[in-house]
Protein backbone atom coordinates (compact mmCIF):
# COMPACT_ATOMS: atom_id res chain seq x y z
CA UNK A 1 0.00 0.00 0.00
CA UNK A 2 2.87 2.38 0.83
CA UNK A 3 4.43 1.69 -2.57
CA UNK A 4 1.10 2.45 -4.28
CA UNK A 5 0.64 5.70 -2.34
CA UNK A 6 4.16 6.82 -3.25
CA UNK A 7 3.41 6.09 -6.92
CA UNK A 8 0.22 8.17 -6.81
CA UNK A 9 1.87 11.01 -4.89
CA UNK A 10 4.66 11.27 -7.43
CA UNK A 11 2.17 11.17 -10.30
CA UNK A 12 -0.42 13.63 -9.02
CA UNK A 13 1.48 16.02 -6.73
CA UNK A 14 5.17 16.21 -7.49
CA UNK A 15 5.06 16.41 -11.27
CA UNK A 16 4.20 19.70 -13.04
CA UNK A 17 1.11 19.52 -15.25
CA UNK A 18 3.24 20.29 -18.30
CA UNK A 19 5.26 17.13 -17.68
CA UNK A 20 2.12 15.02 -17.40
CA UNK A 21 0.56 16.52 -20.53
CA UNK A 22 3.77 15.91 -22.45
CA UNK A 23 3.92 12.31 -21.26
CA UNK A 24 0.29 11.71 -22.24
CA UNK A 25 0.88 13.18 -25.71
CA UNK A 26 3.99 11.05 -26.18
CA UNK A 27 2.06 7.92 -25.19
CA UNK A 28 -0.59 8.62 -27.82
CA UNK A 29 2.03 9.25 -30.52
CA UNK A 30 3.99 6.12 -29.62
CA UNK A 31 0.82 4.03 -29.41
CA UNK A 32 -0.57 4.98 -32.81
CA UNK A 33 2.83 4.54 -34.40
CA UNK A 34 3.13 1.10 -32.82
CA UNK A 35 -0.28 -0.08 -34.04
CA UNK A 36 0.21 1.25 -37.54
CA UNK A 37 2.32 -1.84 -38.27
CA UNK A 38 -0.71 -4.13 -38.00
CA UNK A 39 -3.72 -3.96 -40.32
CA UNK A 40 -5.70 -7.18 -39.70
CA UNK A 41 -6.12 -7.57 -36.00
CA UNK A 42 -8.42 -8.98 -33.32
CA UNK A 43 -8.27 -8.00 -29.66
CA UNK A 44 -8.96 -10.40 -26.80
CA UNK A 45 -10.31 -9.34 -23.39
CA UNK A 46 -10.88 -11.52 -20.35
CA UNK A 47 -9.83 -12.41 -16.85
CA UNK A 48 -6.18 -12.13 -15.90
CA UNK A 49 -6.85 -14.80 -13.25
CA UNK A 50 -7.77 -17.63 -15.62
CA UNK A 51 -5.37 -20.54 -15.09
CA UNK A 52 -3.94 -22.70 -17.90
CA UNK A 53 -6.14 -25.70 -17.16
CA UNK A 54 -9.40 -23.76 -17.01
CA UNK A 55 -12.04 -23.71 -19.77
CA UNK A 56 -11.70 -19.98 -20.45
CA UNK A 57 -7.94 -20.18 -20.86
CA UNK A 58 -8.16 -23.15 -23.21
CA UNK A 59 -10.87 -21.55 -25.32
CA UNK A 60 -8.97 -18.27 -25.63
CA UNK A 61 -5.96 -20.28 -26.77
CA UNK A 62 -7.99 -22.26 -29.32
CA UNK A 63 -9.72 -19.21 -30.80
CA UNK A 64 -6.50 -17.21 -31.06
CA UNK A 65 -4.84 -20.19 -32.71
CA UNK A 66 -7.65 -20.48 -35.28
CA UNK A 67 -7.69 -16.76 -36.04
CA UNK A 68 -3.91 -16.61 -36.37
CA UNK A 69 -4.11 -19.35 -38.98
CA UNK A 70 -6.54 -17.09 -40.85
CA UNK A 71 -3.99 -14.29 -40.89
CA UNK A 72 -5.16 -12.20 -37.93
CA UNK A 73 -2.73 -10.47 -35.59
CA UNK A 74 -3.80 -11.21 -32.00
CA UNK A 75 -3.72 -8.24 -29.61
CA UNK A 76 -4.16 -8.45 -25.83
CA UNK A 77 -3.33 -6.45 -22.72
CA UNK A 78 -0.17 -8.53 -22.56
CA UNK A 79 -0.73 -9.91 -19.08
CA UNK A 80 -1.74 -13.26 -17.59
CA UNK A 81 -4.89 -15.39 -17.83
CA UNK A 82 -7.00 -15.00 -20.95
CA UNK A 83 -4.47 -12.52 -22.34
CA UNK A 84 -1.66 -15.04 -22.00
CA UNK A 85 -3.82 -17.76 -23.52
CA UNK A 86 -4.60 -15.67 -26.60
CA UNK A 87 -0.99 -14.61 -27.06
CA UNK A 88 0.08 -18.23 -26.66
CA UNK A 89 -2.43 -19.39 -29.26
CA UNK A 90 -1.12 -16.86 -31.77
CA UNK A 91 2.47 -17.72 -30.95
CA UNK A 92 1.94 -21.47 -31.30
CA UNK A 93 0.14 -20.96 -34.61
CA UNK A 94 3.11 -19.06 -35.98
CA UNK A 95 1.11 -15.83 -36.10
CA UNK A 96 1.69 -12.34 -34.74
CA UNK A 97 1.25 -11.95 -30.99
CA UNK A 98 1.02 -8.39 -29.62
CA UNK A 99 0.74 -6.99 -26.08
CA UNK A 100 -0.44 -3.56 -24.93
CA UNK A 101 0.67 -3.45 -21.32
CA UNK A 102 -0.06 -1.09 -18.43
CA UNK A 103 2.42 0.14 -15.83
CA UNK A 104 1.08 -0.52 -12.33
CA UNK A 105 2.43 0.30 -8.85
CA UNK A 106 3.02 -3.38 -8.12
CA UNK A 107 4.10 -4.11 -11.67
CA UNK A 108 2.42 -6.17 -14.36
CA UNK A 109 4.29 -9.16 -15.69
CA UNK A 110 4.21 -9.41 -19.45
CA UNK A 111 3.48 -12.95 -20.58
CA UNK A 112 6.23 -14.77 -22.43
CA UNK A 113 4.21 -15.32 -25.61
CA UNK A 114 4.11 -11.63 -26.56
CA UNK A 115 6.36 -11.03 -29.55
CA UNK A 116 5.87 -7.28 -29.86
CA UNK A 117 4.75 -4.97 -27.06
CA UNK A 118 4.28 -1.43 -25.86
CA UNK A 119 3.70 -0.30 -22.27
CA UNK A 120 1.54 2.59 -21.08
CA UNK A 121 1.53 4.56 -17.85
CA UNK A 122 -2.08 5.75 -18.13
CA UNK A 123 -5.12 3.50 -18.35
CA UNK A 124 -7.02 5.90 -20.60
CA UNK A 125 -4.27 6.07 -23.22
CA UNK A 126 -3.98 2.31 -23.14
CA UNK A 127 -7.76 1.95 -23.56
CA UNK A 128 -7.68 4.21 -26.61
CA UNK A 129 -5.02 1.98 -28.14
CA UNK A 130 -6.97 -1.19 -27.37
CA UNK A 131 -10.07 0.40 -28.92
CA UNK A 132 -8.18 1.64 -31.95
CA UNK A 133 -6.28 -1.59 -32.41
CA UNK A 134 -8.62 -4.02 -34.09
CA UNK A 135 -11.26 -4.96 -36.62
CA UNK A 136 -12.98 -7.21 -34.05
CA UNK A 137 -13.17 -7.63 -30.28
CA UNK A 138 -13.49 -10.91 -28.41
CA UNK A 139 -14.72 -10.82 -24.82
CA UNK A 140 -14.36 -13.87 -22.63
CA UNK A 141 -15.45 -13.86 -18.97
CA UNK A 142 -13.52 -11.43 -16.80
CA UNK A 143 -13.65 -8.94 -13.96
CA UNK A 144 -14.04 -5.18 -13.62
CA UNK A 145 -11.40 -4.44 -16.25
CA UNK A 146 -13.08 -6.64 -18.85
CA UNK A 147 -16.49 -5.08 -18.17
CA UNK A 148 -15.02 -1.58 -18.29
CA UNK A 149 -13.52 -2.27 -21.70
CA UNK A 150 -16.75 -3.86 -22.94
CA UNK A 151 -18.88 -0.84 -22.01
CA UNK A 152 -16.26 1.53 -23.38
CA UNK A 153 -16.32 -0.10 -26.81
CA UNK A 154 -20.11 -0.52 -27.06
CA UNK A 155 -20.56 3.13 -26.02
CA UNK A 156 -18.19 4.28 -28.76
CA UNK A 157 -20.11 2.22 -31.32
CA UNK A 158 -23.51 3.30 -29.99
CA UNK A 159 -22.54 6.99 -30.24
CA UNK A 160 -20.92 6.44 -33.65
CA UNK A 161 -17.55 7.63 -32.43
CA UNK A 162 -16.15 4.54 -34.11
CA UNK A 163 -17.54 2.46 -36.94
CA UNK A 164 -19.55 -0.65 -36.11
CA UNK A 165 -17.00 -3.31 -35.22
CA UNK A 166 -17.81 -6.93 -34.34
CA UNK A 167 -18.03 -7.27 -30.55
CA UNK A 168 -18.31 -10.96 -29.71
CA UNK A 169 -19.17 -12.19 -26.20
CA UNK A 170 -18.14 -15.78 -25.61
CA UNK A 171 -19.97 -17.94 -23.04
CA UNK A 172 -23.68 -17.56 -22.60
CA UNK A 173 -23.63 -18.64 -18.94
CA UNK A 174 -21.41 -15.69 -18.02
CA UNK A 175 -22.86 -12.93 -20.21
CA UNK A 176 -26.61 -13.70 -20.22
CA UNK A 177 -27.33 -12.33 -16.71
CA UNK A 178 -25.70 -9.00 -17.63
CA UNK A 179 -27.38 -8.83 -21.04
CA UNK A 180 -30.71 -9.74 -19.44
CA UNK A 181 -30.33 -6.83 -17.01
CA UNK A 182 -29.48 -4.49 -19.91
CA UNK A 183 -32.60 -5.63 -21.76
CA UNK A 184 -34.99 -5.62 -18.79
CA UNK A 185 -33.75 -2.63 -16.79
CA UNK A 186 -32.00 -0.31 -19.23
CA UNK A 187 -34.25 -0.90 -22.25
CA UNK A 188 -37.68 -2.02 -21.08
CA UNK A 189 -38.02 -0.41 -17.64
CA UNK A 190 -35.89 2.74 -17.76
CA UNK A 191 -35.90 3.45 -21.52
CA UNK A 192 -32.24 4.42 -21.15
CA UNK A 193 -31.17 2.78 -24.41
CA UNK A 194 -32.78 1.88 -27.74
CA UNK A 195 -33.50 -1.66 -28.89
CA UNK A 196 -30.98 -1.28 -31.72
CA UNK A 197 -28.25 -0.53 -29.16
CA UNK A 198 -28.38 -4.17 -28.11
CA UNK A 199 -27.42 -5.18 -31.66
CA UNK A 200 -23.94 -3.78 -31.12
CA UNK A 201 -22.73 -7.07 -29.62
CA UNK A 202 -23.13 -10.75 -30.48
CA UNK A 203 -23.44 -13.52 -27.92
CA UNK A 204 -22.07 -16.97 -28.78
CA UNK A 205 -21.72 -20.25 -26.95
CA UNK A 206 -18.36 -21.34 -28.28
CA UNK A 207 -15.14 -20.22 -29.89
CA UNK A 208 -16.17 -22.06 -33.06
CA UNK A 209 -19.16 -19.74 -33.40
CA UNK A 210 -16.95 -16.73 -32.82
CA UNK A 211 -14.52 -17.90 -35.49
CA UNK A 212 -17.35 -18.30 -38.01
CA UNK A 213 -18.57 -14.74 -37.39
CA UNK A 214 -15.10 -13.41 -38.14
CA UNK A 215 -15.00 -15.05 -41.57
Amino acid sequence: MEQENNFLEKEHIQQPYSVRVSRILNEFIAGFKFLKKYNKTVTFFGSSRAKPKTKYYQEAFNLAYMLSKKGYTVVTGGGSGVMEAANKGAFMAGGKSVGINIELPKGEKRNKYVQDAICFRYFFTRKVMLTFASQAYIFLPGGFGTLDEFFEIVTLIQTKKVKKIPVILVHRDYWEPLLGWIDKTLYQDKKAISKKDMNVYRLVDSVEEASKILK
